[in-house]
């Protein structure tokens, strides 16, 4: 069950970093960018932190707007956002034609949302990987709540150096994580033209939807002062709203790309180990 209330917002924002730091966490965060003066060295060479700030700083909002599964999702008419990402889930267990009991890598996990779905959905047991400390204690946390934490577990470590021998999985899979192509395509396809609904539709301003209350224009309304509110108080750690604030402007990009379709999520390939000898 994700964090729903505005006091799990308050206390998960900044994850990992101490409540006093949270502040400082941001602009450390946000001097990585062009537009605060940083270099593509620099984030380079910083990789790790970067990456790290971020999810330590925006996974509570992620969680508390979008739910337990951080990606997007082709969408029928009729569909409400949550049941669009777990379609696209069991989508992507049956294209990877998982089988019960089968050993499932999810490679840049978040707090596991996806990971929960499939294994359930396909009974096969699913290892998270993740290089955040914070998410990974999330996902167990939900894990346990689920009933899968017998079967799931995480793996800190960065998916660019990965921990496992060789053949430890029977598949794996990544969904909005990494850009890595694989060493044979099967098949591969933008799926975002298929979709009746555009995926972006759940950030555009323009759309209303009650299911989905909390990413209208209203509900960010309320979201924004109600966080503003809680920082003022105190409950929410200084930085908080920086951190809703570069939130909103990524949401407003990612509704400018797709509607010049110069960006999609939806990119799907499906990949096979190539058989030696």
């Amino acid at each position: 069950m994700s964090k729903a209330g505005a006091f799990d917002l308050a206390s998960g924002v900044g994850g990992k970093i101490d409540k006093t730091e949270v502040l400082s966490a941001v602009e450390k965060y946000e001097k990585y960018h062009v537009c605060y003066g940083g270099e593509e060295e620099e984030r380079k060479a910083n990789y790790t932190d970067m990456v790290n700030k971020y999810y330590d700083l925006v996974t509570s909002f992620y969680e508390f707007g979008w739910g337990e599964s951080f990606h997007f999702a082709p969408r029928w008419k009729g569909e409400s956002l949550q049941e669009s990402i777990k379609r696209h889930e069991h989508f992507l267990a049956l294209q990877l034609g998982l089988k019960s009991g089968q050993k499932v890598l999810d490679v840049g996990c978040g707090i596991g949302g996806p990971l929960r779905e499939i294994a359930r959905f396909s009974s096969t047991s699913v290892t998270g990987l993740n290089n955040n400390e914070y998410q990974i204690t999330r996902g167990k946390e939900l894990n346990r709540f689920a009933g899968v934490d017998k079967t799931c577990n995480f793996v800190k470590a960065d998916f660019m150096k990965m921990p496992f021998p060789d053949n430890s999985f029977d598949a794996v899979y990544a969904i909005e994580a990494t850009c890595h192509a694989p060493d044979a395509v099967i098949w591969e396809k933008d799926l975002a033209p298929d979709s009746p609904l555009p995926w972006y539709l759940p950030l555009d301003t323009s759309h209303f939807s009650l299911s989905s209350f909390r990413l209208t224009s209203v509900g960010r309304f309320v979201t924004r002062n109600m966080v503003k509110a809680l920082e003022f108080v105190g409950l929410a750690p200084k930085g908080s709203q920086r951190v809703q604030d570069f939130l909103e402007k990524a949401a407003e990009g990612l509704v400018a790309g797709g509607r010049k379709e110069i960006f999609t999520p939806m990119y799907f390939f499906l990949a096979r180990k190539p058989q030696h000898g």
